[in-house]
């Protein structure tokens, strides 16, 4: 940390008393310790167990060998450019991203933020930068204490429960807006740029666009974001949803990631030439893209309910079909000057962790840079899919593509890929051992 750092750190800490310092964990969740100020600012050693890393999503581990039988500790070391005062605490709280390293120094091949910083590395060394925004969905709900029942939208202004007539509705009768004023308001204090709100398809659903930018500090900011979203509806009163699919017969949420390359030395966007035509480099990054979609879905989606989402093809292709300004395609290139050409993978979903999902699409483009792959020809209007560009339509599949794929394995590591599919196995089989109310409902009484 140079003196100015230093020095901004510490004037941005004055009246706070503790620091979240997190992580993001395989599924995205932040995990890590609180530590006093004082230990912060003198630097003292945070250490946490490696496993955590791979913790599921209902609280458990896979067997011990994914990471390590003795299950050592890693260290959490904060990223001084992500130390932010968290505005919607009264109690002096700040928090600090964290790097996950091993003992020795060396960034931890289980760490999400590890693989998306490796990723952006290898691209460095070809003099290249991608650039990158996050588009993502979410429902703002009543709170929910019995999971049985089906989640409701809050009550209104009108003291009604929205119908879904709303969508791109920008009216106030949903009640929302001093929710809505204080997530702007924090994003303001946590420096994310949001370009804009709107109201979804979905009832109760929005979507915000973060604005592009580098590509770790784009994950930084989808991740604080969602954890935004939580505290600040925790404290309305509300319950913020980022399922893929938290409503039958209504529309899934996305997380769409928009990519574009960039040459460091000169700023030029790699996919647009001189006379503002696509380059060989776009077609290979699509290339890229497709080769990889169908191996690496469960890292889009990456829970039992993101397939659900995927079910309903429109909005939410899955697909490795690319197309000009198509939202039935799972690579859409939006309608854009030549300068601002991109690739929008519209596969990853709400749930999914924001650095690993731009990790695997970026790794995806690369793949196809290195290789000179070709894609397939652009399909437009009604999309029928070819075999071979359809994707996995079920977390039991997706996860069989991705444990016999060594592209995966070349681009992430052996030890991160099998980790992954441990803990997802795992969370699978919990689904599984439950029955669900449909299977009750229908079966039960029919056969």
């Amino acid at each position: 940390m140079t003196r100015d750092e230093s020095t901004a750190v510490q004037d941005g800490l004055a009246g706070v008393d503790e620091i979240e310092c997190v992580t993001p964990d395989l599924n995205g969740v932040p995990r890590g310790k609180v530590m006093t100020v004082e230990g912060f600012r003198a630097g003292r050693r945070l250490q946490m167990a490696r496993g955590v890393l791979l913790q599921c999503i209902m609280g458990g581990y896979p067997a011990t060998r994914f990471y390590g039988s003795d299950d050592g500790d890693l260290a959490l070391s904060a990223d001084i450019a992500q130390v932010h005062r968290l505005p919607w605490s009264e109690n002096g709280l700040a928090l600090a991203i964290c790097d996950a390293d091993e003992l020795d120094g060396k960034p931890c091949p289980l760490s999400t933020r590890a693989q998306l910083k490796r990723v952006l590395a290898r691209y460095a060394e070809r003099g290249l930068a991608p650039v990158v925004a996050t588009e993502l969905e979410f429902y703002v709900f009543a709170p929910n204490p019995d999971p049985q029942q089906a989640f409701v939208p809050p009550i209104g202004l009108d003291s009604r429960r929205e119908q879904g007539f709303s969508a791109f509705s920008v009216s106030s009768h949903n009640g929302l807006r001093p929710f809505f004023a204080e997530v702007r308001a924090c994003m303001a204090a946590l420096g994310l740029p949001g370009d804009t709100f709107m109201h979804e398809m979905g009832v109760s659903q929005f979507e915000i666009n973060l604005w592009h930018g580098d590509a770790l500090q784009l994950a930084d900011q989808t991740f604080l974001f969602k954890h935004l979203l939580k505290e600040v509806g925790l404290k309305h009163g509300l319950n913020v949803v980022c399922m893929a699919k938290p409503l039958a017969h209504a529309a899934g949420s996305s997380m769409h990631i928009h990519q574009s390359v960039v040459e460091v030395e000169s700023g030029r966007n790699i996919f647009n030439d001189e006379e503002g035509q696509p380059t060989a480099a776009f077609r290979h990054f699509i290339g890229g893209q497709q080769a990889c979609l169908a191996e690496f879905t469960a890292l889009f989606a990456p829970n039992v309910n993101s397939y659900q989402r995927l079910f309903h093809p429109y909005a939410s292709p899955n697909n490795a079909c690319w197309s000009h300004d198509n939202r039935a395609a799972g690579l859409r290139i939006p309608a854009s000057a030549g300068e601002a050409r991109r690739v929008e993978n519209r596969l990853p979903g709400a749930d999914a962790n924001p650095y690993l999902v731009i990790a695997a699409s970026l790794a995806a483009g690369l793949h196809g840079l290195e290789h000179q792959l070709e894609p397939s020809e652009a399909l437009q209007g009604d999309i029928e899919v070819p075999e071979h560009l359809a994707l996995p339509t079920s977390l039991q599949d997706a996860l069989q593509r991705l444990r016999h794929s060594q592209t995966a394995r070349e681009l992430f590591g052996p030890e991160f890929i099998e980790g992954f599919i441990a803990t997802k196995t795992l969370e699978l089989t919990s689904f599984l051992d439950e029955i669900t109310p449909w299977e009750r409902r229908v079966l039960g009484s029919q056969i």
